[in-house]
């Protein structure tokens, strides 16, 4: 974006906010939009998977002066807190947890009761409440059985760019964050800015995201005036770019990552491929044994090809994984990694460009 553009998109936009006009006479998407006035806003949240992208976003916005009194880590946990570790890496609760106290920034959790497989065993019953952390503490959100009908999943969410056939993203974080969104009166009278990490580069369907835009959860018309933007700082981004800023900052890259993961979502995330759900078998034995019985009670694989987890495991090359400490940590629940090194120890993960499948599109 050139420096007019800026002006055109960003900065007049926020002066005509300033001077009075009508949200109507604002545009309120914009294509592109890689800098943005962090000082306007009041909030600034960012959605924190643990991968390298919205890593990347915080350090971004790190860079750019960002106030750290105003940002605030979200981390939706998929399988819960229940009992479930159906699908999640174990350590990735804990991760989040050592690398937001690195940076001295809080963390709130939020979370549908019973995660990821509560969710899929949904038989004729209503949607579970939501758990949300805030600076007050936990609250919990009731479902509207009044305005909802009871349904039925008993499958896998499928490999799909449609959100409501991919349902572990809708459910378990997209409708998650919405409703800790809606449901805090902090952010009401207040300026939000809401950051999450996707990356043109990694879809075709992301490749038409726009970068700045109003949130799903913005009221600025209305009676709460609550204004809330969404922003992608690191949408136009290569893996380059990414890698580049963290290891200017001495991040260590994450583990999935380490052990060869081109990108680090779920664990067992329906995306993976064959080489993903091969490693998983080969050094985690009996990982896969609880999403085998389930394609098998389903009468559904997880694929579409209709090929089921243990066939494709065997079709795969796995990894060969030399990173050990990385290895040791996948089957611990405490991440006991240091989060940082120091100056010129920054090592490149065996997962960085390799382009394995493993994560959501």
């Amino acid at each position: 974006m050139s420096y007019h553009d800026v002006d055109d998109q960003v900065v007049i936009p926020g002066l005509a906010l300033e001077a009075g006009l009508s949200q109507k006479d604002v545009k309120a998407s914009f294509f592109d939009a890689p800098d943005i006035d962090l000082s306007i806003y009041d909030n600034i949240i960012v959605c924190m998977s643990g991968g390298k992208d919205s890593i990347a976003s915080l350090l971004r916005i790190l860079e750019m002066g960002a106030d750290r009194d105003k940002i605030e880590l979200w981390h939706h946990e998929v399988d819960g807190r229940e009992g479930s570790s159906l699908m999640d890496w174990r350590f990735m609760t804990s991760y989040n947890k050592a690398l937001a106290a690195a940076f001295g920034i809080p963390l709130y959790f939020s979370w549908l009761e019973g995660g990821f497989e509560g969710e899929m065993l949904k038989n004729n019953s209503y949607g579970r409440p939501h758990k949300i952390e805030t600076p007050d503490g936990l609250i919990t959100l009731e479902r509207d059985t009044t305005r909802a009908r009871p349904s039925t999943r008993l499958k896998f969410p499928q490999v799909s760019a449609n959100l409501q056939t991919r349902w572990c993203s809708s459910a378990l974080k997209i409708d998650v964050g919405r409703r800790a969104l809606n449901n805090q009166a902090r952010f009401n009278g207040k300026k939000v800015l809401f950051i999450t990490g996707e990356r043109r580069e990694e879809s075709a369907n992301r490749a038409r995201y726009s970068q700045l835009e109003r949130h799903a959860c913005d009221r600025r018309e209305g009676r709460l005036a609550r204004h809330v933007d969404a922003w992608r700082p690191v949408l136009a981004w290569s893996e380059e770019q990414v890698w580049d800023i963290i290891a200017r900052h001495n991040v260590i890259s994450p583990v999935p990552y380490r052990l060869g993961w081109g990108r680090s979502s779920c664990m067992k995330c329906i995306f993976n491929d064959a080489t993903i759900w091969a490693t998983i078998n080969k050094y985690f034995p009996g990982e896969l044994d609880a999403l085998d019985a389930y394609e098998v009670s389903f009468d559904t694989t997880i694929r579409r090809d209709k090929k089921g987890i243990m066939e494709v495991a065997k079709m795969g090359v796995p990894l060969e994984i030399t990173d050990l400490a990385a290895l040791r940590q996948v089957t611990q629940e405490d991440y006991t990694l240091p989060i940082f090194c120091s100056d010129g120890e920054w090592v490149q993960p065996a997962g960085a460009f390799l382009g394995t499948g493993c994560g959501p599109s």
